[in-house]
């Protein structure tokens, strides 16, 4: 079908949905006055022309979040009179009563923009749903691009008409839809580093897909439905200002929840695997509850202060000041007793309430609660089978028997593992989900994530030491040789320490072992080679807890720590002292052991601050390894940790949990989480595997692990051959040098196309742990690092250009390039930052006898090949043409020599704008400094540098407008990737 006979079938099949087909609708006038139409009419008001010119003037904002507020609040404006009106956009109460209608290929001229847009849904004469439609060879990615540039376009029509309402983005080619939510320009974009555009594809309510657009318009756009999922399952971020869409399964446990309540049916508990976003869904429950006078009071219960401040934070995320801090048990009770409507959620964790149910607590408290016993009360567990909960089950069953139980879990307590508990050597029982709580309501598990590519895959190393029989599964090896093999394999595995990991131990005593093994063996490393680059090592294990309460309650859920601390305890407590020494002597902190919590804390934030560019947080301040016992194995997310080396016997949730840490989703540049595993623990695995897949064994192993490297190396071995061939069918050798001889866009985006499966299936390889020395030969056979290196290079350079030439032609644009779908990330280095290429260029101009000297041409080729020196390959290659080689320059000097040249390059770009645009150059340098200072773009001042022009308004627009298309490359340059407040509103 044609682009036409798509948007044709669509318009029809919207029609049979009860949509209002508006064929009169296609330009902003048009558009507009349908709005004022239906404005007046729902908020019985007839507005005079300049009425209605202000009230547009008032509600057109480039701010989506504002926007999106507006349109679901009611709102007040002054009318010609002075009388204020107070109105909405929508029906806001019933959103099923609004007025849905259907628009296609409205054009909207503004200043700079002449966009048309294939599909429009308008409720009340709103638009809020965007439908891009492409033929089915186009992927819809593309089309997902196509709209982010759009929006990035200065003089949009998203920034300066009604379309700043748009809610939600549909893009489809019949066979393949997805969706997903508008957002401003800094949470809106493909920025491969963070995601910051989340896809959504609709499911059924068993997570089957729905991908073809007539039965995505039958489950989605619906009237009811379209209203349903905007007014209520959006959730609009107040701490970061912008929406978000709660994704299928999320909403489908919500209404299971919210129905379980009104239908008054018990308990219930809901399966989402670990990473699913069970926070948001249980906050949205919440929420909806929080409305229903049915319910006295819903309290969300976590498990353990750390959790209890998380959740809170990621509540208050979501709705600023919508959950208080419970410091004590006395504060819990006086809200539980509370008729505040601020009270009616409540976070606290499950320890406070069973001080608050206890009926020999000296302050009573339980009395105190007496009038709440037969209220209808709402209690939401974050994790349904922590240590503590069997008992306080009962009391809470036994002190509210009106009281509704709701348990969220990634991993359910079944009849095979509710006898393990992660002590070695012990067994605890547990009782199974379904006796707590009754009822599974909704079950989204880790094959549905994977599938959904929520969550990672696995790689499962089980590591084998050489020359010596296979160890038997669950036995120990030698310390020594584990941590030989960590650091032999730690760069492989995590990207060149782009990515960090946990080493899970057995006891506290064997973590303090190898922190000092650690220690000890890098020492000797360095010794052998001084430009051994050390892996930063942390440890982290609870200490006695000596009556503290926080290390207490933090142990309630550590059953490893918790027993090994009973045993010889001022040992574990100052070998903990010395590890947190070493720790506070390498990155300059002054942790002590009675404030545990906030070094807990540190540790955490460094995992996670892996992201930041070594600008902002050099190496030197990150964690490589974290040694840890039972922290970190559940609950934490990062989605810079990749990988963990396993030297404990893990068997069920444990095993799940913990492997669990490691497949946060990224981009490309992390394909799988890493598991190596030291304790042939193989059959533990497959067990695992098959009783949290919710499918059979073989199947279940197929989703969850990723392909043996001899299949990925095939499939290496096919791309390349693709490449090959592909070169020489345009009279081309198979070589990087020949790819700027490729004559026309199609050639060369089709080079890109094929280079990129290259560089994929490579990225997967390169963190393999498993691979066989044959196997690494082969590979470097097939592809040396050179030739690599130099496609790499070619690839950059070629995608640029083509980038560069659609952002600045887009109406001649060749198809081949409009549909290419550019991605950078996956030729990013961490080991080769911007200090590694500092240290060579100063041994390239100061060989060390003996040593062998990187020559320029090697030097240039690896800048040109990584992607992060995309901004500066030509400052950095261009300031290497200037240096000598053996003229003798240390480190310093060229870091001085390089700023002092990067400086003049910037001030000479500087003043050819100010020349361009007929500003003193000095003026626009001073500028562009106050705005770098402070880190804020402000218009005022902005205005008074264009002020000598002396402009009138129009010409002083398009001067401003054109003036900014040359600085805000400059200012993202110097600003080395920190955000720049206010610079969005030109960017949009």
């Amino acid at each position: 079908m044609t682009e036409q006979e798509i948007e044709e079938a669509l318009i029809q099949k919207l029609g049979d949905l009860k949509y209002s087909y508006r064929p009169d609708i296609h330009d902003r006038a048009a558009l507009e006055a349908n709005f004022r139409h239906h404005f007046e009419a729902l908020n019985h008001v007839s507005l005079s022309d300049s009425e209605f010119a202000r009230l547009l003037e008032s509600i057109v904002t480039p701010d989506v979040y504002a926007a999106s507020r507006i349109l679901r609040e009611r709102n007040h404006f002054e009318r010609d009179d002075g009388t204020a009106l107070h109105y909405t956009l929508v029906n806001i109460k019933d959103w099923c009563k609004n007025t849905f209608e259907v628009i296609h290929q409205l054009r909207i001229n503004t200043d700079y923009s002449h966009h048309r847009y294939d599909v429009m849904l308008l409720i009340n004469g709103v638009p809020v749903v965007q439908i891009e439609l492409k033929t089915l060879q186009i992927s819809p990615r593309r089309a997902i691009q196509q709209i982010v540039e759009y929006k990035h376009d200065p003089g949009n029509g998203y920034a300066k008409t009604l379309l700043c309402f748009l809610q939600l983005f549909i893009v489809s080619n019949r066979s393949d839809t997805w969706y997903f939510a508008n957002n401003n320009s800094r949470h809106f974009a493909f920025n491969a580093e963070e995601r910051f555009l989340p896809l959504y594809q609709f499911a059924r309510e068993d997570n089957s897909k729905i991908t073809h657009l007539d039965d995505f318009a039958d489950a989605f756009l619906a009237k009811c439905t379209l209203g349903e999922m905007i007014s209520r399952y959006m959730v609009l971020v107040a701490s970061e200002q912008k929406l978000l869409m709660m994704r299928p399964y999320q909403i489908y446990a919500v209404k299971a929840i919210v129905d379980c309540i009104h239908q008054h049916r018990g308990n219930g508990y809901i399966w989402h695997t670990t990473g699913s976003g069970k926070t948001l869904t249980s906050f949205k429950a919440s929420t909806l509850l929080k409305d229903n006078p049915d319910i006295d009071k819903c309290l969300f219960v976590v498990d353990r202060k750390d959790l209890d401040r998380q959740t809170r934070d990621e509540f208050n995320r979501f709705q600023e000041k919508c959950v208080e801090a419970n410091t004590h048990t006395g504060t819990l009770v006086n809200r539980l007793l509370s008729d505040d409507y601020a009270d009616k959620v409540i976070v606290t964790t499950i320890q406070k309430l069973g001080l608050a149910l206890d009926g020999n607590h000296r302050y009573h408290y339980k009395e105190k609660l007496e009038p709440l016993r037969h209220k209808r009360m709402v209690f939401i567990f974050d994790e349904c089978h922590r240590s503590q909960f069997g008992e306080n089950h009962q009391a809470i069953k036994e002190f509210f028997p009106n009281a509704q139980l709701f348990g969220f879990t990634g991993t359910p307590i079944f009849e095979q593992n509710a006898n393990y508990q992660q002590i070695e050597g012990e067994q605890a029982s547990y009782r199974t989900t379904a006796d707590i709580f009754q009822q599974q309501l909704h079950a989204y598990t880790i094959t549905h994530a994977i599938d959904d590519l929520n969550v990672l895959r696995f790689h499962v190393d089980y590591y084998k030491p050489e020359g010596k029989q296979a160890p038997k599964p669950g036995e120990a090896l030698a310390k020594r040789a584990i941590v030989e093999a960590i650091l032999s394999k730690h760069d492989a595995a995590t990207a060149g320490r782009k990515f960090n990991a946990l080493l899970a131990t057995a006891s506290i005593v064997d973590a303090i072992e190898y922190h000092s093994l650690f220690e000890i063996m890098q020492a000797e490393k360095q010794a052998e080679n001084p430009d051994y680059q050390p892996l930063n090592i942390a440890c982290v294990f609870s200490p006695p807890p000596e009556g503290n309460q926080d290390v207490l309650q933090i142990q309630e859920d550590l059953p490893q720590e918790k027993a090994d601390n009973a045993q010889d305890p001022d040992r574990k407590k100052a070998a903990l002292q010395a590890i947190m020494a070493t720790y506070n002597h390498r990155y300059g902190t002054s942790h002590r052991i009675g404030e545990f919590d906030l070094y807990y804390q540190d540790v955490q934030k460094r995992i996670k601050d892996q992201q930041y560019p070594n600008t902002d947080l050099p190496h030197a301040q990150k964690i490589d390894i974290t040694i840890v016992v039972d922290m970190l194995l559940t609950g934490f997310d990062s989605a810079y940790l990749n990988t963990l080396y396993v030297d404990k016997n893990l068997k069920y949730h444990g095993l799940i949990q913990a492997f669990s840490r490691t497949n946060r989703v990224l981009n490309d540049t992390k394909p799988y989480g890493n598991i190596l595993d030291f304790r042939q623990q193989q059959g533990a695995v497959d067990t695992a595997i098959s009783l949290f897949s919710g499918q059979s064994g073989e199947q279940a192993k197929k989703i969850w692990l990723v392909d043996k490297a001899p299949v990925v190396i095939d499939r290496l071995q096919s791309a390349l051959g693709q490449l090959d061939t592909f070169l020489q069918s345009q009279g081309l050798p198979a070589a990087p040098e020949a790819v700027p001889q490729l004559q026309g866009d199609a050639a060369r985006c089709q080079f890109i196309q094929c280079f990129k499966e290259v560089q994929r299936c490579k990225t997967q390889l390169d963190q393999y742990t498993d691979l066989t020395p044959e196997e690494r030969e082969f590979i470097e056979q097939m592809v040396p690092p050179e030739t690599l290196q130099g496609f790499r290079g070619v690839y950059l350079d070629t995608a640029q250009r083509l980038r560069e030439q659609r952002a600045q032609n887009r109406e001649q644009t060749s198809p081949e390039v409009e549909q290419l779908d550019f991605e950078f990330v996956l030729f990013a280095s961490a080991v080769i930052d911007y200090d590694y290429i500092m240290t060579l260029i100063s041994r390239y101009t100061n060989p060390t006898p003996g040593k062998q000297t990187m020559n320029r041409e090697a030097l240039v080729g690896l800048i040109l090949s990584d992607a992060q020196f995309l901004d500066d390959r030509e400052e950095i290659t261009a300031y290497i043409d200037t240096l000598k080689a053996g003229k003798g320059l240390d480190e310093s000097a060229i870091r001085e020599g390089f700023e002092h040249f990067k400086k003049q390059k910037q001030q000479q770009r500087i003043q050819e704008i100010a020349q361009v645009h007929g500003l003193e150059a000095q003026a626009l340098q001073d500028f562009m400094a106050q705005t770098l200072s402070r880190m804020i773009f402000d218009g005022e001042q902005l205005s008074e540098l264009l002020a000598p022009l002396q402009l009138g308004w129009k010409a002083r627009t398009q001067k401003e407008t054109a003036l900014m298309q040359d600085l805000i490359p400059l200012l993202h340059k110097q600003a080395q990737g920190r955000e720049i407040s206010g610079l969005e509103a030109y960017e949009q």
